[in-house]
Formats: structure tokens, C-alpha cells, sequence
């Protein structure tokens, strides 16, 4: 691969990464529950499911989940559920009083949220399939691959981890914890209509 090509790639990566959603989400609220170390944990981890996809797109495997509308649709329906279970959560700790027990139980799934929330989401899928067929060449061997993989998965870690170091600088810590239960509050209302929106969608597709 060229290094102009490579460069492109990266910027693509850079600009899907940043785009607002679910996983934003996810991550903003980990680094809210549970400090810098938490939402690293989950940026990684995010990143690490990204980077997944990214592997399945090469193998050939992302086809089949594009091209089979009864698992496309089941995976969406399954982030969809998994966005009630984080909205709801992130709701009940805005209500909920936060003690050392639940900063302990959040510390445990930050991770697992990441992933989990680019793991249930297909649309990565399509997204990597339109990505890489711009990209990936017959003749590409490991190397080549492996780079396209590292980059996309690489890219979003470090934007989350941006985002994390962001999130909690002490500049913002002082401020954003004295609104933590409205911040928990809003972020558990946009989680539960993301997921009625990819709810949905998943409905519509099933129907069609």
C-alpha cells in the first residue's frame, strides 16, 4: 500500500471515528463513572471491536453478515437491547446515589461496554465493506492487511482516548461531577432513543 493510500485511509478512519453516536456515548459515560481509568479501559476496548470488524471485513466474513438479513437484522436488534440496558443504567445512576460498590462494579464493565457497543452494531460492517473495497487490492498479502486492520482499529482507540483525556482533564472533572446525575440523566435518554431508533430500523428492514 502507498503511503498516500495509507494517508487516506487514515483520514477516512479519522472522520468515521469522530462522528457521533452510541459509542460516544458509551465512552463519555464511563470516563463520567468511573475516571480517566475506566474510560480508557472502554475506548480501548471500542477500538478493539472496530479493529474486529476490520479483520472480518478481510477474511470475507463482513459479506456474509451484509448480504444475510435475518443475522444483519438480528445484530441490530441485539445493540438495540444492549442500548436499553446502558441507557437504563446510566438512568439509574441518576437517580441512584453512587457509592464504592457501584464505582467497583462500573470499573469492571468498562471494557466489556466498549466492545460490546461497536461489536452489536452490523452497520460497522457495512461501513468496512464500502472502506476497504476502496482500498484492499487482490494482490495485497498479510502485511497489507494487517495495516488496514491496525489502522482502522488504532485510529478510533486514539480518538476515544482523546476524547477520555478530554473528558477528564481536572479543568472539566470539578464541573462535570457536580452534574454528574443530570450528565448520567441525558446520556441515559440519548442511549434509550438511539436504541428505539436502531429498533426501528431493524423492524423496517425485517418487514422489507
Amino acid at each position: 500500500m502507498e503511503f498516500t493510500q495509507w494517508l487516506a485511509l487514515l483520514a477516512i478512519c479519522a472522520l468515521g471515528a469522530m462522528s457521533p453516536g452510541p459509542s460516544l456515548a458509551v465512552v463519555v459515560s464511563s470516563t463520567l463513572a468511573q475516571g480517566r481509568s475506566g474510560g480508557l479501559q472502554a475506548a480501548l476496548a471500542h477500538g478493539l471491536g472496530v479493529a474486529l470488524y476490520g479483520l472480518l471485513t478481510v477474511a470475507g466474513l463482513a459479506i456474509l453478515i451484509t448480504q444475510s438479513p435475518p443475522l444483519f437484522t438480528g445484530l441490530q436488534i441485539g445493540g438495540a437491547l444492549y442500548l436499553v440496558y446502558l441507557g437504563g443504567k446510566s438512568l439509574w445512576q441518576a437517580i441512584a446515589a453512587r457509592g464504592p460498590r457501584r464505582a467497583a462494579e462500573q470499573r469492571k464493565g468498562a471494557a466489556s461496554q466498549g466492545f460490546l457497543v461497536a461489536f452489536l452494531n452490523p452497520k460497522l460492517a457495512v461501513f468496512m465493506l464500502a472502506l476497504f473495497s476502496q482500498f484492499l487490492q487482490p494482490d495485497f498479502g498479510l502485511p497489507e492487511k494487517a495495516l488496514m486492520v491496525a489502522t482502522v482499529g488504532m485510529t478510533d482507540a486514539l480518538w476515544y482516548c482523546l476524547v477520555v483525556m478530554t473528558v477528564s482533564h481536572r479543568r472539566f472533572t470539578t464541573t462535570l461531577q457536580r452534574g454528574s446525575r443530570v450528565i448520567d440523566g441525558v446520556l441515559g435518554v440519548i442511549l434509550v432513543l438511539l436504541a428505539i431508533t436502531v429498533m426501528a430500523n431493524a423492524v423496517s428492514i425485517g418487514r422489507g
